[in-house]
């Protein structure tokens, strides 16, 4: 009569599989983690709170720009914004614009660009190619009594032209 001794443990497929489920997920979880702490995006808005309370001001700046019949056209060549301003003939038009790149989910990808010009041709130039979707918002630089605020949704493409418009509360 013979004696089989049995194969220990790790010589055996069931266990290995049995430990492979669990194993995976806390590599998984690991990687996980590690994207988490490298791609820290946090808020994109700090003041997310104070700006919902402020939202009938914001309107209002909207409506007034749609009054004076404001609209802008909006270049993007060689890191450089061209911008043309039209308004109603007795709406006078400031010498400084500023206009904010938000990106719709990393604010560290943010750019605010100060456009100087007169009779509603405007230029400045970007610090970085803005590479993907952004909000668009054109603001009032030199008057805050008749601020006003035009706004639009794009993926800028040098040469192509952005509309922006008067962002109300208003459905169109």
């Amino acid at each position: 009569m013979s004696i089989t001794v049995p194969a220990p443990w790790y010589r055996h497929r069931w266990p290995w599989l049995l430990i492979a489920g669990p194993g995976i997920v806390v590599v998984a979880s690991f990687i996980t983690l590690w994207l988490a702490i490298k791609s820290d995006d946090g808020l994109v808005a700090d003041d997310y709170y104070k700006q919902g309370l402020a939202i009938n001001r914001t309107l209002a700046r909207g409506e007034r720009a749609q009054a004076m019949g404001l609209q802008a056209f909006l270049n993007w060549r060689e890191g450089r914004i061209e911008l043309r301003l039209t308004a109603h003939a007795d709406a006078p038009l400031p010498t400084r614009l500023r206009l904010t790149l938000s990106h719709p989910t990393r604010s560290g990808l943010d750019q605010v660009v100060v456009l100087n010009g007169r009779d509603g041709l405007y230029g400045g130039v970007l610090a970085s190619a803005p590479a993907g979707r952004r909000q668009l918002l054109l603001e009032n630089e030199t008057d805050e009594g008749a601020s006003w605020r035009l706004a639009g949704l794009a993926t800028l493409k040098e040469g192509s032209e952005v509309v922006l418009l008067p962002l109300t509360g208003r459905a169109k």
